[in-house]
């Protein structure tokens, strides 16, 4: 069976922070591209970042909206990708998902609230 899970999300003042989580299971997680992506209320889903397996060494790509802000890393040994984000906005209110690059498995998502 195949689960994406995240986890880590929450409720953080401006300028704070949250490590999200996305554990895998049930598909060849470290021979898989990975990205998150959100959706804030009323808006469409959008990228936010993409990771590549070691064969395509690792590499990262981030939407220009979180670059220098947020950081992605994924451990193949424990099937676990990871968003760290900060400093956080008002604008990074959103549910984020984990998701293989083309979207055959997602997972179902953890909120992120930026509120003072």
């Amino acid at each position: 069976e195949v689960w994406l899970v995240e986890s880590g999300g929450g409720l953080v003042q401006p300028g704070g922070s949250l490590r999200l989580s996305c554990a895998a299971s049930g598909f060849a997680f470290a021979s898989t591209a990975m990205k998150w992506v959100r959706q804030g209320p009323g808006k469409p889903l959008e990228w936010v970042a993409t990771s590549f397996h070691p064969l395509a060494h690792n590499i990262t790509t981030y939407a220009t909206y979180v670059t220098g802000r947020f950081t992605n890393s994924r451990d193949n040994a424990k099937k676990t990708l990871y968003l760290q984000m900060k400093p956080l906005t008002p604008d990074d209110k959103a549910r984020y998902y984990c998701a293989s690059l083309e979207d055959d498995y997602r997972g179902q998502g953890t909120q992120v609230t930026v509120s003072s």
